[in-house]
């Protein structure tokens, strides 16, 4: 992949590829997320997420204590934009995890970053990308069976939007704050947010010995680990790269539902998948920024 360059010239830490700390940081995620089915069963996909973000904030500010002080009042409505889709966009797609097969709830959510990037392209070629993602999609929920979760569907569609949303401000928020210091007032926001429907399902489900031990392990992988590797792989990495990378996101969604949730994908599954990932990865070179990058962007994760 020609696009996998060094931003500065400097090779990270070392001597860890890029690549391979944005690699790294995608399985993390979608190990969360396989993780996360056996709390779902005690506590609720929203009592999950909640718990995820709870313990997320509790992390991070032990790393890094949110910068209040340099707040104004003009970064306060991306701030709060930020923190609300970020916590329901983890909300939504553990609903649609509780329903559906893992790869499939990843590559339906895939189309909402996907369509945000075809709609702010200068070239309306661009949306024909997102309509290849969509015949995959198909493809992998076999409407034609009408065994797929319309609830599930719905709820991976819904935390769609919350990505695309949450790229767009990411952008905004990164440019002002560097690194973990963006994640560590943000992830807080989320909790707040998501807490009126989260925590009724964490008071009305059965929180066993292991269930919050189990919440804050995977809340240590994600947010957590898995940010920190996706600031780490941007420092050295285009946004293009990273993007086009990114696109391969939904194969580890059906990798780790096979390895760790015996969730068999067919051939014609499989086919949906790789025309996702073909369309994830042709979206990228048409791809721009909505704003001027400012000095906080090489350190800022946009997943």
């Amino acid at each position: 992949m020609s696009d996998l360059r060094f931003r500065t010239g400097t090779r990270p830490a070392a001597g860890i590829p890029p690549w391979s700390m944005a690699v790294a940081a995608m399985l993390a995620v979608q190990l969360s997320n396989a993780l996360s089915v056996g709390v779902i069963e005690q506590v609720g996909a929203a009592g999950t997420g909640w718990l995820r973000m709870c313990f997320g904030t509790v992390i991070l500010w032990m790393i890094s204590r949110p910068a209040f002080r340099s707040l104004r009042r003009k970064d306060l409505p991306a701030l709060l934009a930020l923190g609300v889709v970020t916590g329901f966009m983890t909300t939504f797609f553990l609903g649609a995890v509780e329903r559906i097969p893992l790869g499939t709830a990843v590559a339906i959510e895939f189309l909402g970053p996907l369509t945000v990037a075809g709609l702010m392209s200068k070239h309306r070629k661009a949306l024909v990308w997102p309509l290849l993602a969509l015949v995959g999609v198909v493809l992998l929920t076999e409407p034609w069976h009408g065994d797929i979760d319309p609830a599930g569907v719905g709820f991976a569609l819904a935390a769609g939007a919350c990505w695309g949303l949450y790229n767009v401000f990411t952008q905004h928020v990164g440019d002002r704050f560097s690194g973990i210091s963006g994640l560590s007032m943000t992830i807080p926001i989320a909790a707040l947010a998501t807490l009126p429907v989260g925590l009724p399902q964490v008071i009305g489900g059965e929180i066993t010995w292991w269930v919050l031990p189990a919440a804050a392990g995977i809340a240590l992988i994600s947010p957590v680990i898995a940010f920190g590797l996706e600031m780490l792989a941007l420092r050295h990495m285009t946004h293009t790269a990273f993007g086009t990378l990114l696109s391969v996101e939904p194969a580890f969604g059906i990798l780790l539902g096979l390895l760790m949730l015996g969730q068999t994908p067919a051939l014609i599954q499989l086919l949906g998948v790789a025309l996702v990932i073909a369309a994830g990865a042709a979206a990228q070179r048409d791809g721009a920024r909505l704003t001027n990058p400012g000095p906080a962007e090489k350190s800022t994760a946009a997943p």
